[in-house]
This record gives structure tokens, C-alpha cells and sequence, in this order.
């Protein structure tokens, strides 16, 4: 029996064609080192984004940027403020800087932002903020975004995740692009492990303060992504495949709907979502649906006594998990 993995959020789709080619001439120099500045990536990526390439910073996914921003904002203040049931590696990136995490109840399925402004302190190093949220799928909107980014102060730097951005359709959904204007402590993360269809690449990229800029690029020396990376995420770029990558995008927002409708017709609650992923809250069941799965052949991540996370594969592999959620 063939097995699905959907419990890792990747693209339903392979590697575009042209990014493909890239990677396939590049791997004639396979035996020369990567430019340690990935200048060329920078460069694309400000032109891309319409930015100083002195606040663009590369690295090893929007994970291990994630680490190395934390890092770079250190030693003092040592906590770090997340919602509590969002991405599973914030706890392990915040304690591997030597930082407290300070996880905040959400609101439902949602960041509290009200919450999570009034846990920030002279000792909150920086927050995290991941949106659409994972695991759960939710978007915050761009107001109650920027009311939150208003209350909090200045001098801590408020890093929004956006690794699921371009799989977003709600036009309320907060853009961190378009919140950085005026703000000195905002920073983005995007990837192209998702929409990209590059995750065994690991390339990704924040959009930063260019003072905090330069202080990650000091922690950031030796974790620059490898030339075979910054040669595929420079083709994504170009203005072809960038207009394909929209249109998968533009296509996978059908099937999300239609996995979604048929979810809930087999007699799950599941909420909506701006992601390439659905959350089932099944609470103590998880587990035991997880297991169901995986003896189907299908792998989903299981949050014990919250839910699971399914992301929304291939036709197949969704069908296969709708074969669990409704035998027969």
C-alpha cells in the first residue's frame, strides 16, 4: 500500500519546469562553494518585493530564520511571546537562543492579540506572530493586526510568519509587506518551501529593519542557503514562473474548498482556512484518528488533545483521508 504524507504542509504540485532546468545546470558546480551573501538572491528578492536589499535577509527556510532573528536580537530581554497552539518548532527555536517562552492562550482558533500584547514586558525579546496560523488555517485581518502592532512598543521587534502568504484568498487578510510602512520593528518571513514547491531546497526570506538587519547577518554568517537554493528561488522569481506560481495558487484554492466542503459533509467541524493545510478539531479523538490514518496509509500531524492537521495533498491522497473520515 502506497502512503500519503500529509503531515508535512507540502506543495501538491513538483517544482516548476524553468526552476527545475536552474537546478539541473547548477549542478555542474556542484563542487564550488555558494556565495555566502547570496548576493544574486538578495538582489532578485529586492527588486521582487520593491525593498532596500540592505533589510532582505536569505536563509535555510522561514524556520531557521525564524532562530536566527531570535538569536540576533539577543542576550537581553530573554522571552519570547507566541500564541500556544501555533507552529510546533517556536518552542524549540526559542529555547535553543537560550530565551523563556511565553505562549499565550488563543482565542479560539485565533492569536488573542489583546492577550499577547499585555504579556509583552521589558523582558519580551520579540514576538512571534504566525499568519494564516499553524496549525489551525486562521487569518488575522489588517485591522486587528495593526491594532495590535500599535499597542505594542517600539523597541520590540514583532516578527510576522507568513510562510502560507501566498496560498491566501480572504482580501481582509493582513499583509506584513504592507504593515512594515512606518513601523521600525517589524519583520516578515516568507518561503518558498510551500507555494514554491522548494522545500527540500530550504530557502527563505525575512524582510527586516535594516538595523536588525545587520546585527542577523552576523549570526546568519554560516547558515546562508546552498547555491543550488539561491539558483531555484532566483528562477521562481522570474516574471513566467512567478505568473505560474499564481495560478497553481489560483487552482489550489478550488481544491482546498472543495476538501473542506467535503470534510464537513462527512460530519467534521472544520474551520476555514487560508493555508495549504486543514485543521480537524477532534480534541481527546487526535490521536486515535491519527493512528486510523496512518493505518490507511496516510500520515497527518496530530496535536494530542487539540486536533490534527491534514494538509490538502493530491487528489488521491484526499481521497484516502475522506476514506477514514467516512468508511464506505
Amino acid at each position: 500500500m502506497s502512503v500519503h504524507d500529509l503531515s508535512m504542509n507540502e506543495s501538491r504540485f513538483g517544482p516548476l519546469p524553468s526552476v527545475r532546468a536552474a537546478v539541473e545546470q547548477g549542478a555542474a558546480q556542484l563542487h564550488r562553494y555558494p556565495s555566502h551573501t547570496a548576493a544574486g538572491l538578495v538582489s532578485a528578492l529586492a527588486g521582487h518585493l520593491d525593498v532596500p536589499a540592505t533589510e532582505v535577509l536569505v536563509g535555510p527556510g522561514s524556520a531557521g530564520l525564524t532562530q536566527n532573528l531570535i538569536a540576533s536580537l539577543g542576550p537581553d530581554r530573554p522571552e519570547v511571546v507566541y500564541a500556544a497552539l501555533s507552529f510546533e518548532a517556536y518552542p524549540l527555536m526559542v529555547l535553543n537562543t537560550g530565551c523563556r517562552p511565553v505562549p499565550v492562550p488563543m482565542a479560539g482558533l485565533a492569536h488573542d492579540l489583546d492577550a499577547m500584547a499585555a504579556a509583552v514586558t521589558p523582558q519580551t525579546r520579540c514576538v512571534l506572530v504566525c499568519n494564516p496560523n499553524n496549525p489551525t488555517g486562521v487569518v488575522l485581518g489588517r485591522a486587528e493586526l495593526t491594532a495590535f502592532l500599535d499597542q505594542v512598543p517600539e523597541s520590540v521587534p514583532v516578527i510576522i510568519d507568513e510562510a502560507y502568504r501566498e496560498f491566501v484568498t480572504d482580501p481582509d487578510a493582513a499583509d506584513g509587506m504592507a504593515l512594515r510602512a512606518g513601523r521600525d520593528n517589524v519583520c516578515v518571513l516568507r518561503t518558498f518551501s510551500k507555494a514554491y514547491g522548494l522545500a527540500t531546497l530550504r530557502v527563505g526570506y525575512a524582510v527586516v529593519p535594516e538595523s536588525i538587519a545587520q546585527r542577523a547577518r552576523m549570526t546568519n554568517m554560516v547558515f546562508y542557503p546552498g547555491g543550488l537554493a539561491q539558483l531555484a528561488a532566483v528562477a521562481a522569481l522570474e516574471p513566467a514562473a512567478e505568473k505560474q506560481v499564481l495560478e497553481r495558487c489560483a487552482e489550489f484554492a478550488g481544491i482546498r474548498a472543495q476538501f473542506i466542503e467535503d470534510l464537513r459533509a462527512a460530519g467534521l467541524d472544520v474551520p476555514d482556512s487560508q493555508a495549504n493545510f486543514v485543521w480537524l478539531p477532534l480534541g481527546a479523538g487526535a490521536e486515535d484518528f491519527a493512528a486510523r490514518c496512518q493505518a490507511a496509509g496516510v500520515l497527518v500531524r496530530a496535536h494530542p488533545g487539540l486536533g490534527v492537521r491534514v494538509t490538502v495533498g493530491t487528489d488521491e491522497a484526499n481521497q484516502r483521508l475522506l476514506s477514514v473520515v467516512a468508511p464506505g
